[in-house]
């Protein structure tokens, strides 16, 4: 007859065979039978739900964090919970030339994953305002005073500790960052201002406040923290990403991994204000350049930086190029245009013997001005007499020398050296002139469109002045929009043009740019991505609790022993059913040898014979 053979390597070896006589045996099991039967079952329906279980954890992980990133949206507007333990605060003091600001920021506990960033939000008061104060003049005005820096930021600093319970002042980061105004000063002055600042801070306040907490940063600082505020908001630090999202590859830098990395894909940032315009976008893949000198210029454009609290983990290493150009802001830029009508006006009369502009009555074409406005620029002496024309493509290419370009590769606005950028998959942000001359007047901010934008500037620079202005009385166009937008509207539709295309060389069928005054209904200050970058080693003090999530990434912060009880009951019953293997197998082992030993089985002893010597192990 047939024998049917069972054989288990792990966790115990063992192994038996049933003859097809013992077989029906099986028909009425023993207790041990069903007990080891019942073991085998519960472990895997056990092992089952385990992988089951571990398999939609990742999706309910994914999930959970859409949910949250979400939520923030709603929760960042509520009241701060100021009675909340784990609750931590911190401060920034925005100097900048036209007055100063302080920002109060607040974040609860890390929680533990070195992979993710503190969860930094803007306090807001039980009416849920932004915990916000301004101060006016800029703290520059204190060239000449400097004794007295201290007492001018005393109501900013009096204001915040109001709003901030006083048993957490003294962990309390306090960071005072002077940005445009200060930097004109001579470097005396500004020494002589931040030393006052550091003497006397401490004596009035019990803020987490060092030496190194207060200076005068570089354009390139506060353009890169104005991208790591908007990325921040935008959740493009958070690397779980989805396919709706949008990924880039990445050569880290200073990584040694050879291969590149797919991550969450960053928005860029374009800010034209009133003096100047700036560009600020990560560069993914190692860059070459086209001679030493342009690589030197490079190395003041682009930063490398680590926003993650590990110095040897490179999933929040960043490369991000940022460039401001001076100048080239819609006022300056009108300013500039206005003192080349007046000097080549001049010259031109002086050379043919005219006198157009000199006079009301012989004004000169301006194709840049709203049809038949009348304006007058420049001082008395020499006075020039301008009236719209409203052409928008001639305003164009009268505007285009002032972009300064050269022939040079890889260069934008005055021959600055700038990175090749992969318009077909980049994203950016353009605020204030962006936002303002698509919005104020046009109304079509948002996802910006170069034929539609271009059609509807056209439409207003041809328009008469007096029917502007009737549509201006009638509340047409955007609540803070004033005479001065109306009347150079035209100019800067075409300056901005001419900037992002022909300056910045964005493609007129680019599609993913977005001119916006908010993002996600909140104005993002640069402050917040120098708080997130200055405070980026303060959750070393919350990981040491989780080093076991830290060491193995791919478990999220709610995946523990304690929660996931079915991995502790998985181990539980494989030790438990690996004993009671292991004591069947002695017990058979011990029935075989007593039975092998019976005299029924032993010739030997019936024929009289000496006993063999047995093998003893103890």
């Amino acid at each position: 007859m047939g024998r049917l053979s069972f054989s288990c390597l792990f966790p115990a070896s063992w192994h038996f065979s049933l003859s097809c006589q013992v077989l029906p045996r099986l028909l009425v099991p023993s207790f041990r039978q069903l007990l080891f039967i019942s073991l085998v079952v519960c472990l895997i329906g056990l092992l089952y739900l385990l992988l089951v279980a571990a398999k939609g954890h990742t999706s309910w992980v994914t999930t959970e964090n859409r949910f949250h990133r979400h939520l923030a949206r709603v929760t960042d507007l509520d009241a701060t919970d100021t009675s909340n333990p784990n609750l931590n605060y911190g401060l920034v003091v925005d100097c900048g030339s036209s007055g100063s600001r302080v920002f109060v920021y607040c974040w609860p506990r890390h929680n533990g994953n070195p992979r993710e960033l503190l969860d930094i939000q803007q306090m807001r008061d039980q009416h849920r305002k932004p915990v916000v104060m301004k101060i006016k003049p800029g703290i520059s005005k204190m060239a000449k005073t400097p004794e007295k820096a201290s007492d001018y930021l005393n109501p900013l600093l009096s204001f915040a500790a109001r709003h901030i319970p006083k048993h957490k002042h003294q962990e309390t980061p306090l960071y005072i960052l002077c940005t445009a105004g200060m930097r004109i000063l001579p470097e005396s002055q500004q020494e002589a201002i931040l030393e006052d600042l550091r003497t006397d801070i401490p004596v009035d306040f019990n803020f987490l406040f060092s030496d190194s907490h207060v200076e005068v940063i570089s354009g390139k600082q506060e353009g890169v923290y104005a991208w790591i505020g908007i990325n921040f908001v935008l959740g493009r630090f958070n690397h779980v990403h989805n396919d709706d999202e949008s990924v880039v590859e990445v050569h880290v830098p200073g990584s040694d991994q050879q291969e590149a990395v797919m991550r969450k894909r960053t928005t860029g940032v374009l800010d034209m204000g009133g003096v100047s315009t700036q560009i600020a976008y990560e560069v993914p893949k190692t860059v070459s350049f086209a001679s030493p000198q342009q690589e030197e210029v490079a190395k003041n454009l682009l930063a490398e930086f680590n926003l993650g609290c590990d110095a040897h983990s490179t999933d929040h290493v960043y490369r991000v190029y940022v460039s401001t150009f001076l100048g080239f802001g819609g006022n300056a830029a009108r300013q500039r245009y206005e003192e080349s009508l007046i000097q080549n006006t001049a010259t031109r009369n002086k050379l043919l013997g005219q006198h157009v502009g000199e006079t009301a009555e012989s004004p000169l074409p301006d194709p840049c001005l709203p049809t038949d406005l009348q304006d007058e620029i420049g001082p008395s002496p020499q006075r020039l007499y301008l009236r719209g024309t409203g052409d928008f493509d001639q305003c164009r290419l009268i505007l285009q020398p002032f972009l300064n370009r050269t022939n040079d590769t890889q260069t934008s606005l005055s021959g600055i050296y700038q990175p090749v950028i992969n318009y077909n998959n980049s994203q950016f942000y353009g605020f204030s002139e962006f936002y303002y001359c698509t919005e104020d007047v046009l109304r079509i901010g948002g996802d910006y469109n170069a034929s539609k934008y271009t059609q509807a500037a056209k439409g207003y620079c041809a328009t008469q002045w007096k029917t502007l202005k009737e549509r201006f009385d009638s509340g047409l166009y955007a609540s803070h929009a004033d005479l001065h937008r109306l009347k150079y509207q035209c100019f800067k539709s075409a300056w901005m043009y001419e900037v992002l295309h022909s300056g910045f060389s964005f493609p007129t069928k680019y599609k993913n740019l977005k001119t916006a005054l908010l993002v996600y209904d909140k104005e993002v200050q640069w402050t917040l991505g120098a708080i997130l970058y200055r405070t980026r080693f303060l959750p070393l003090r919350d990981i040491p609790q989780e080093s076991l999530k830290g060491a193995h990434s791919h478990w999220r912060p709610s995946f523990s022993f304690v929660n996931n009880h079915y991995l502790f009951l998985a181990c539980f019953f494989i030790v438990l059913l690996s004993i009671m293997l292991y004591v069947l197998r002695l017990r058979r082992i011990h029935r075989r040898a007593v039975q092998r030993y019976t005299p029924s089985s032993v010739p030997w002893l019936e024929q009289g014979l000496g006993s063999p010597t047995l093998p003893i192990t103890l």
